[in-house]
């Protein structure tokens, strides 16, 4: 995915997510049982190049979290994984991110898990949500983006609520 789809990715989260999120924001079932502890992984279990690639974790890796060792180990797996084109891209996303003042970054860690809470259906109907978005011309993007700074409460409920409704894919116009 382009930095630029990341960015639009990141801003349609961040338009839509809270928006969705009032029906998420009760606590969960007593009956939900608490997540396990991350295992550790195991630096030995890391491939050659994953190795390579955390080098400089090498020295404190068994000093990290479990949950961030297996972020790393993911995120080595999936950077792997990616064409030298991808991995640019990868690697300008992240020195973008590296410019971002901490709370902005922190703002975006935020928005970021309440998209991963969501259930997969309403995951999937912003992710539709951002690519028809992305669709737009910028100027109509632009003017959404006004208009959503500018609603009331009000406004912006009834907004997400357009926005949950089905869309099927347009049909094509027939030519002249």
């Amino acid at each position: 995915m382009s930095s630029g789809r990341h960015i639009a990715l990141a801003a349609a989260v961040l338009l839509c997510a809270p928006l969705a999120l009032p029906a998420q924001e009760s606590a969960p079932p007593a009956s939900a049982a608490p997540a396990a502890p991350a295992a550790p992984v195991n630096w030995s279990s890391l491939s050659p190049q994953q190795q390579q690639l955390l080098s400089r974790f090498g020295g404190q890796w068994s000093s990290l979290p479990p949950e961030r060792q297996q972020a790393l180990a993911r995120g080595s797996e999936r950077y792997l994984r990616m064409s030298p084109e991808q991995r640019e891209q990868a690697q300008q996303r992240f020195a973008h991110w590296r410019t971002l003042p901490p709370e902005q970054r922190q703002q975006l860690r935020s928005r970021w898990q309440q998209f991963q809470a969501l259930p997969p259906e309403q995951r999937e109907t912003v992710r539709q949500n951002f690519h028809r978005f992305q669709q737009l011309p910028p100027a109509q993007r632009q003017a959404l983006r006004e208009r959503w700074r500018n609603a009331t409460p009000a406004e912006r409920k009834q907004m997400v609520q357009r926005l949950r409704e089905p869309h099927p894919p347009k049909e094509p116009r027939p030519r002249r």
